[in-house]
């Protein structure tokens, strides 16, 4: 007689269940996240000594090392001074309790590699366990996209010193980003919008990519890369008047059950699936297996559209498999259980507009016990939905 499966996962006890299966239980047993979150505090503004402003990626500082100091959030700026977008330099660094310090100011005839372009920092930000820091560069003259300045992946110490760039056909306008690290390695999947879109001059193309880069990582010495992999492709992207260019934005992997095992890889690790924000198309999509698959998925399979949904943006996956998501469109954060049902809606932003809230939300991260870290670009501040 075969012993039924038995999997502890996130306190649950799952009899006679897949591990996706698993997940998905866990996931429902869960209430919505956003019911118990009502309330939205500022925690500081976003606009460094230079005046940049236009915040757009944002990440939780896990270890402290060198300037980064554990539970700190890092928030890059797009635009520069008189309100450019792609001319942004600047990343800062907000303690919970609203202390702001410059984290980095790039100067782009100062890399230390190519970077087609020149400087505008994306929501594109990741910070690795052993300090490095990683961030996106969209860039533009004069605030308009020119063909062939693809932009790049900077790579920064701990101390907010640029020391490598990340360029070349598979990194072309890296928009956003998600990470995940085991050991010494690391995994960057980075959605790019630039293919073919500036010469399109306004019309849609069917060209955006998602590229996974597996990265050698180090305390001692920098990240390099092992290999790199486009895992989807096909996605619709166009420029835009009013926000530069749209195509597919934030991405976020569903969690599995060994997420506190830092070292090794695991067997259902294939399980999982990487969420990514279609924005033109007001839909979510899944892209199954990424960490290992060899191909493209294309635009992958269906996970949400419709309901709350308004031109997503930023978009962040809790433990327990909810997926959280910004709208463009309008200032609500939507919502969805594992399966791709929407359980919740929140007005987070009531500024800017019409209709309010409008093209101010970008980045967002999910921390438990405290809330929903989320920038808008509209007022130049961090907030926190608590």
């Amino acid at each position: 007689m075969r012993t039924p499966l038995r999997i502890a996962f996130y306190g649950l006890l799952c009899v006679g269940l897949s591990l996706p299966a698993c997940m998905l239980a866990k996931a429902d047993d869960d209430g919505p996240i956003l019911k118990k979150l009502k309330t939205v505090s500022t925690v500081a503004s976003t606009v460094p000594g230079n005046g940049d402003v236009n915040p757009y990626g944002i990440v939780r500082v896990e270890h402290s090392v060198g300037k980064l100091e554990a539970g700190n959030i890092l928030v890059s700026n797009f635009n520069n001074v008189g309100n450019v977008q792609g001319t942004g330099t600047t990343i800062v660094e907000i303690s919970p309790g609203g202390a702001v310090t410059l984290f980095a100011q790039l100067d782009p005839t100062m890399l230390p590699g190519s970077c087609p372009g020149g400087i505008g920092l994306t929501t594109a930000l990741a910070v690795l366990r052993s300090g490095w820091v990683i961030v996106g560069s969209v860039p533009t003259t004069g605030g308009s996209l020119v063909p062939g300045s693809n932009g790049c992946l900077i790579v920064l110490d701990s101390n907010g010193d640029p020391v490598e760039t990340f360029y070349g056909s598979l990194i072309n306008g890296p928009w956003d980003m998600t990470w995940l690290e085991r050991g010494n390695e690391a995994m960057l999947f980075v959605t790019n919008v630039l293919d073919g879109t500036a010469a399109a001059a306004g019309s849609v193309v069917h060209r955006g990519t998602v590229t996974r880069i597996n990265l050698g990582t180090s305390t001692t010495q920098m990240p390099w890369i092992k290999s790199m992999t486009v895992i989807g492709s096909g996605f619709d992207q166009r420029t835009d008047p009013a926000a530069l260019v749209l195509g597919i934005t934030g991405v976020g992997l569903s969690p599995n059950s060994h997420d506190d095992d830092h070292d090794n890889w695991s067997d259902d690790d294939h399980a999982r699936v990487l969420y990514v924000a279609d924005t033109l198309n007001n839909r979510i999509r899944a892209i199954s297996n990424p960490l290992f698959r060899t191909d493209s998925d294309g635009t992958g399979a269906h996970f949400a559209s419709g309901g709350a949904l308004n031109a997503p943006l930023g978009l962040t996956v809790s433990p327990n498999g909810h997926v959280l998501t910004v709208n463009g469109g309008d200032g609500f954060i939507a919502e969805f259980n594992a399966h791709g049902t929407q359980i919740a809606k929140e007005l987070i932003d009531t500024g800017g507009g019409p209709p309010p809230g409008a093209g101010d939300l970008f980045g967002l991260i999910y921390v438990p016990d405290w809330g929903i870290y989320f920038v808008d670009d509209g007022s130049n501040t961090l907030n926190l939905l608590h």
